[in-house]
């Protein structure tokens, strides 16, 4: 090394590289918000992407970048930096006094770039970073040795001192392909920092974690950092597993709070994350079930939606029901009903007729030639013309609904869980709606899971998740699926942007694609329009939220909380580590009731576990000899 460490020079020059990477190529808004933001402290801003890149967002980057290079996607982050720097050039390099090295894994900046930079261009060092790691031992990624502690590779940046060296060239021309994240972390960003400061290259922290009560702070203390003025927000808070932010007390809801609070529109990470996380898992961690009041208190009634109530009504005899609910909107809206009959349809004009709602606008009664595929064929069929005619800004769908299969009480209970939640009173209805007036990113809102009197939980997606993946496919839909039950309107009733729902409107479906009504199973059209809906308008950069009124939740929670005390029982630990001891025992339970069995004793009762192991052998010998019977006699055979 060099004896040329030194601040940052007044009048100095940086630059910086910003690595993308985005499957599908699109650049969300996040991005440009970012780059512009860090345009006044840079004199070069260099954006590299890995793999894909739309026309649409080439444009945006070269809005707001100089140079944006397009490369193939190898070597992950670290082989886009390092060939980065060689595309740029050693000698055009010479001409900085500072680079970064930073990429497209965080959100910013929360509050300002510039305290920052203040601070940091006045630390005398070879290079800096904005937060870091702990080392930890054994290396969780080799089980061996130490994973040093380190600057996290979000950002980092390096002075003249260092970068004009030999020690620089020969860490980058020495640099072995990269071929898995595991590589990327032990050959780049875990090594980095202990590498060159062992050759004597010295280094501060923006942030440094012994600062917070965390080995990794830009994670479990996120909260912490944006109130200490930390302009980065990760975001893996809002995909990662809501198991480990549980066990953590990470609050996602509170992380987007702090974030707007310090005037970063939290839009921008809802736009990204629907595209990019699981929606139930967004759903979770971000907290975005929203318990909404009974007295309107955010309307802004000076600015109304144009509304279309899309309305299935195969019970007639409901319709005076379905119409009260939508006399709870807070304006004018026009009605598109469709049913199955002319007498039927005769039937609902003249209640439509003898009501007087004031509210109610233009009436359009229609005739279906088809009930295949019920409520979802007559909104996707029966009212394609006015979802796609950009005449209306919001589409309420609801249906008369009975569920006479499931028996009174939860089919009631499921009636009242759609209709009570989604337009429960005036001031109520005022309320879901004013969250579309506050979020123009919002795409839908539904009720919550339906979980009494249903087995949902855990099996939501029962025969459709491969058909969902099928047409997915078909659609051009990557947002990925959730694992074990969609994030979904169950019961297919909710309210929404039509430009949110337009891969499903853009598509002629037929009423021959759906199943015969004596046939609506699981696996069929419908069930999977129902459940991809969230999806759908993910994939256009839409988010859902999920709405319930306080006497639901009461009754959901109480209910959800007392279901989880009892599985919890069986296992010790935290969820993330009864939800890692169950599936590791995958197949224990009705399948394999003496592995169920050997599970319990050993959580509950470790001793006397060692005393048992004898009989657990005879137990399973007893039990497999006794499955191969039943499955031979399945089979037919041995008669």
């Amino acid at each position: 090394m060099t004896d040329e460490t030194s601040a940052f020079p007044q009048g100095g020059r940086r630059v910086i590289f910003y690595l993308v990477y985005d499957p599908q190529g699109i650049i969300d808004d996040y991005i440009p918000y970012k780059l512009e933001r860090l345009r006044p402290f840079a004199d070069h801003i260099f954006v590299v992407v890995n793999g894909a890149l739309t026309d649409e967002g080439r444009t945006a980057l070269e809005g707001v970048a100089d140079t944006v290079w397009q490369r193939e996607n190898v070597g992950f982050d670290v082989w886009g930096y390092k060939s980065a720097l060689a595309e740029f050039g050693a000698e055009r390099l010479a001409e900085f006094d500072e680079l970064i090295l930073m990429n497209y894994t965080w959100f910013g900046p929360v509050g300002s770039f510039g305290p920052v930079f203040e601070r940091m261009d006045a630390e005398q060092v070879d290079f800096w970073g904005m937060t870091d790691h702990a080392g930890i031992t054994p290396n969780p990624y080799t089980e061996t040795g130490t994973m040093h502690a380190h600057i996290q590779s979000h950002w980092i940046a390096v002075r003249r001192s260092m970068f004009q060296s030999p020690e620089w060239a020969a860490y980058w021309s020495e640099m072995p392909m990269i071929t898995s994240y595991v590589d990327s972390i032990l050959s780049h960003e875990s090594k980095f920092t202990d590498h060159f400061a062992t050759l004597g290259f010295s280094y501060e922290l923006a942030f440094p974690k012994e600062d917070y009560p965390s080995d990794h702070p830009a994670f479990v203390s996120a909260q912490s950092l944006i109130e200490d003025g930390c302009p980065v927000l990760k975001r893996r808070p809002f995909f990662h597993s809501p198991l480990y932010l549980d066990r953590e007390a990470i609050i996602g809801r509170w992380l987007l709070d702090a974030a707007a609070e310090h005037g970063y529109p939290i839009d921008l990470v809802l736009q990204n994350m629907a595209r990019n996380a699981q929606p139930k898992v967004l759903n979770t961690n971000a907290a975005m079930l929203e318990i909404l009041p009974e007295t309107a208190q955010n309307y802004d009634a000076s600015k109304p939606f144009r509304i279309a109530a899309a309305v299935h009504v195969f019970y007639e005899d409901m319709t005076d029901e379905l119409l009260d609910r939508l006399a709870y909107l807070p304006s004018t809206y026009d009605l598109y009903a469709t049913t199955t009959t002319e007498q039927k349809a005769e039937t609902i004009r003249g209640i439509i007729a003898g009501r007087n709602d004031e509210r109610l606008g233009r009436v359009d009664v229609r005739v279906l030639p088809s009930n295949r595929g019920r409520d979802l064929s007559a909104f996707y069929i029966g009212t394609r013309d006015v979802l796609i005619s950009d005449e209306y800004d919001l589409v309420v769908k609801i249906h008369s609904k009975k569920t006479v299969q499931q028996g009174p009480n939860a089919g009631n209970f499921f009636k009242r869980q759609q209709f009570d939640n989604l337009l429960n009173s005036p001031g109520y209805a005022a309320n879901a709606l004013a969250l579309f007036q506050q979020e123009p990113g919002l795409g839908l809102v539904f009720p919550p899971t339906i979980h009494i009197g249903y087995p949902t939980l855990g099996h939501a997606w029962f025969a459709n998740l491969e058909p969902t993946r099928v047409l997915s496919k078909k659609l051009g839909i990557h947002v990925p699926l959730d694992d074990a039950s969609p994030l979904a309107p169950l019961g297919a009733m909710f309210i929404a942007r039509p430009e949110a729902l337009r891969l499903l409107t853009d598509v002629e479906w037929s009423y021959d694609e759906y199943a015969p009504e004596t046939d609506h199973r699981d696996g069929s059209l419908a069930h999977v329009q129902e459940r991809i809906v969230a999806y759908a308008a993910g994939q256009l950069g839409f988010h859902s939220r999920t709405v319930a009124n306080a006497e639901y939740a009461a009754i959901s929670h109480t209910l959800l909380e007392y279901k989880l005390d009892q599985m919890s029982s069986v296992v010790s630990g935290y969820p993330i580590d009864q939800v890692h001891s169950l599936q590791n025992n995958a197949g224990a339970g009705a399948s394999d009731p003496v592995g169920y069995l050997k599970m319990y004793v050993n959580q509950r009762h470790p001793r006397s576990a060692r005393v048992l192991v004898h009989v657990y052998a005879a137990m399973r010998t007893v039990y497999r000899t006794a499955g191969r019977s039943a499955r031979a006699v399945k089979k037919g055979v041995g008669r």
